[in-house]
């Protein structure tokens, strides 16, 4: 007797069985990251104000030891303040799932961004060089979630460059979507953090979440598009976004793949 079929339609239920599983094991962990970051949040908040209160009474060392008590409680509040950032990073990591889409404008996210830059970038001596497509059609956006992805991008160029340089925005049209591009002239990245940039909890920052740029680009993948990095040690970096256009009602017609033209 031939048991191939029986075999055959068993086999597949399994596979979703199994996949299934392990879908349900990620949910479960990814829920009780959420809960344990909640819960660390309540003693670290008590620790921070006890630390505050610390700092008070020492406001004024008068003797040696007062004052290493005070350097003392300085380092504990400095890393209460990191870890404070760290699960604030996180849980906003994990919370990022369904988006509130709407048709907006991209030009108007990166220009509120820029506009906020500014001044950051004048200090350093960066100059920003706008190239926004005025007929720029509007795509699905969840507007402060985009935006705090790309002031994560555009934060991240302008730092890259302490001595000043340039960075370039440009926005366009193509076949299949809307384009993004950021070129600054800052330091640029080796390939093994070009690769990793985007792991959670990897950073090459001091005192970095290493969430910044995974939750920008968690975002981003969140609104159907498409983020890629370029970059060269000591000639800069560029991140290409590419978002799809919105589907017109009644059109049956496949979106095309999206394509940059480099």
């Amino acid at each position: 007797m031939d048991h191939s079929s029986s075999h055959d339609s068993i086999e597949p239920s399994r596979e979703k069985s199994r996949d299934q599983y392990l879908v349900d094991q990620y949910n479960e962990i990814a829920r009780l990251a959420g809960s344990l970051a909640h819960e660390i949040k309540t003693p670290l908040s008590v620790i921070r104000m006890n630390m505050e209160l610390l700092a008070e009474d020492l406001d004024d060392p008068q003797t040696p030891q007062q004052r290493r008590a005070k350097q003392k409680i300085e380092t504990v509040q400095e890393q209460c303040e990191r870890l404070q950032g760290l699960l604030n990073d996180f849980l906003r990591f994990a919370r990022i799932r369904d988006l509130n889409l709407l048709p907006g404008s991209l030009n108007e996210q990166i220009e509120r961004v820029l506009n906020f830059v500014e001044p950051q970038a004048d200090r350093q001596g960066v100059e920003i060089i706008r190239y926004l497509d005025s007929e720029l059609p509007s795509i699905d956006l969840d507007a402060e979630l985009l935006y705090s992805a790309l002031l994560n991008l555009v934060v991240n160029a302008i730092q890259a460059m302490p001595d000043g340089g340039s960075l370039m925005v440009q926005t366009r049209e193509f076949r299949s979507g809307v384009l993004l591009r950021l070129v600054d002239t800052g330091c640029g990245m080796s390939d093994t953090t070009a690769l990793r940039m985007f792991d959670p909890f990897y950073s090459t920052k001091e005192g970095g979440s290493g969430l910044g740029l995974p939750l920008a680009k968690k975002i981003i993948e969140a609104h159907h598009a498409t983020i890629d990095v370029q970059s060269e040690l000591g000639r800069g970096t560029q991140f290409t976004l590419e978002f799809p256009l919105p589907k017109r009602i009644g059109s049956k017609k496949a979106p095309e793949s999206m394509e940059s033209d480099g």
